[in-house]
């Protein structure tokens, strides 16, 4: 038997369920009569790309919004809409994945002009997958609910992105455009460049001004604004721009609402951008111009392929999650975009929980083992080094290790619709993966620390419980192997990556808390 259980952690065993909710409030919506692209082609400056994996973006829209490929065969499946003008039908999503994984291959493109996005391929910068191409997003890493129904945003972890380099109607040379997206405020990292728009055709740093795209983060390599961030800009190429001026620009601020729109446009000697609580509320102006006062930018040299989660040479370090974004032929109003930012808001994204039921941030609570060897077993730190393991616990165990093995929930470091786990015993204490293996370690309030531990709960991969995807690493899950925790994929290169048991040892019931 491969389990060799670790001897100085203690032992005994009992069980009690318990049940809390990490979901949203929003109440449900009916799709409504206009939708974003209508509004925009009413305006004069009309979409000619929509992508969004959680609703329509058209009052009459209703195919598919993005594929998915499942782990178990490569099957792909379209997911389309609950009704024409509505939202994602992500019930078909879970039933297709369901007992395994899946990815998103295809965002089709709404507009008809047959601009959908797939995975990036190899630029001047190498991705993770074969061949240097990007990976491609977990299909069930960023659970929300919209009008109060379930949906999936694009979770990007570093190595993640999508393009299209043969586009139709995008915007080229220094022809108007507008573009927004819908992002998750709470999830970013200063890794260059989580960006949505338009981007050189050939996967090359082509110079200043060859691309025109919505960025987000809180990188300073190039420029930034007020606070610490993070801020929308615009990636120019060789320069992310918060102003006129390369670098500092005072007047743009930091925004992380947890549901967040970005704008920006461009046309002949002017850009912008702007940005709002996808929630609720106006938008704000943080930069209306000439551009920017450094060579190379007027006029500008736009070569128009599309770009999702990466730079125009697919520099890919950056994170963060789109739910929906759209692309525009000519300069939209100021006007406009307050309605496009009306229909957002009324569209009423707010969290959900991932799977059935999940935990409440705040609550203390045990993780119990599923696997046949270990059902008396729970995670719990380990008092003679920061590992992470499991071990017996029960009526009988000292205080000590009842403690160990309780835990607070928190909204996640790095994604509040994703949880974080705080020892009970050891206040400001989370665990976090690194070097790929589970650590108890103090929270150093960095960007790394936060991601590395966020985990988002889905359900139990062997049906029980949940299992406890990382948010960093979409592919690796919370396992204990040789009753030491790991982050683990289903099947790899590690030991405790080996397929067998993979569902039983990811998969945790949420018990009654033992200190």
């Amino acid at each position: 038997m491969r389990h060799a259980r670790r001897t100085l952690l203690a032992t005994g065993a009992t069980l009690a369920l318990a049940a809390g909710a990490l979901v949203g409030t929003a109440t449900t919506s009916q799709a409504a009569t206009q939708q974003a692209c209508d509004i925009y082609a009413a305006g004069g400056a009309p979409c000619v790309a929509a992508h969004s994996t959680t609703r329509a973006l058209y009052a009459a829209y209703n195919g598919p919004l993005y594929q998915v490929q499942r782990a178990s065969d490569n099957a792909t499946a379209n997911i389309g809409l609950l009704a024409a003008g509505g939202y994602a039908n992500a019930a078909a999503q879970d039933s297709f994945c369901s007992g395994t994984s899946c990815v998103i291959t295809v965002i089709y493109d709404q507009s008809g002009k047959g601009n959908k996005l797939t995975q990036a391929l190899k630029g001047y910068w190498p991705g993770p997958a074969a061949g240097g191409n990007d990976n491609l997003a977990n299909a069930s890493a960023a659970p929300v609910t919209v009008g109060g129904h379930k949906a999936y945003g694009v979770y990007v972890a570093p190595g993640t992105g999508y393009r299209n380099n043969n586009t139709s109607g995008i915007a080229t040379g220094d022809q108007p455009e507008g573009m927004y997206a819908v992002l998750d405020g709470t999830h970013y990292n200063g890794g260059c460049c989580f960006d949505y728009g338009n981007a050189e055709t050939s996967g090359n740093d082509d110079g200043n001004g060859t691309m025109e795209a919505i960025y987000f983060g809180n990188s300073k390599g190039w420029g930034w604004g007020a606070g610490n961030g993070p801020w929308v800009m615009a990636d120019l190429e060789n320069g992310l721009f918060s102003g006129v001026n390369a670098g500092y620009n005072a007047n743009d601020p930091t925004v992380n609402n947890r549901f967040l729109t970005a704008i920006v446009k461009g046309g002949a000697n002017q850009w912008a951008i702007r940005s709002g609580n996808a929630q609720s509320g106006a938008l704000s102006t943080s930069y209306s111009g000439v551009r920017p006062n450094v060579s190379g930018y007027n006029p500008m040299k736009k070569q128009g392929a599309i770009i999702l989660g990466i730079g125009g040479d697919n520099s890919n370090s950056s994170a963060g999650t789109f739910y929906e974004g759209v692309m525009t032929s000519g300069y939209p109003s100021d006007a406009t975009e307050n309605e496009v930012q009306a229909n957002i808001t009324a569209a009423g994204y707010a969290d959900s929980s991932s799977g059935t039921g999940s935990i409440t941030p705040g609550s203390r609570i045990s993780l119990k083992a599923t696997t046949s060897c270990c059902t008396g077993d729970y995670i719990r730190h380990d008092d003679a080094d920061t590992k992470v393991a499991i071990s017996p616990v029960d009526a009988s165990s000292s205080a000590t290790v009842k403690a160990d093995a309780t835990w607070i929930v928190r909204a996640g470091l790095a994604n509040s619709a994703c949880v974080s786990f705080e020892s009970a015993n050891n206040s400001g204490q989370y665990l976090r993966h690194s070097g790929f293996q589970i650590y108890l370690n103090a929270n150093d309030n960095s960007s790394q620390f936060a991601q590395d531990a966020t985990f988002c709960p889905q359900t139990g991969q062997n049906g029980q419980g949940y299992s406890f995807q990382s948010v960093n690493y979409p592919d690796k899950y919370l396992r204990h192997y040789n009753y030491t925790l790991y982050p683990a994929s289903n099947g790899g290169s590690n030991a405790w990556d080996s397929a067998t048991f993979w569902t039983d040892d990811t998969s945790w019931l949420i018990a009654q808390p033992w200190g």
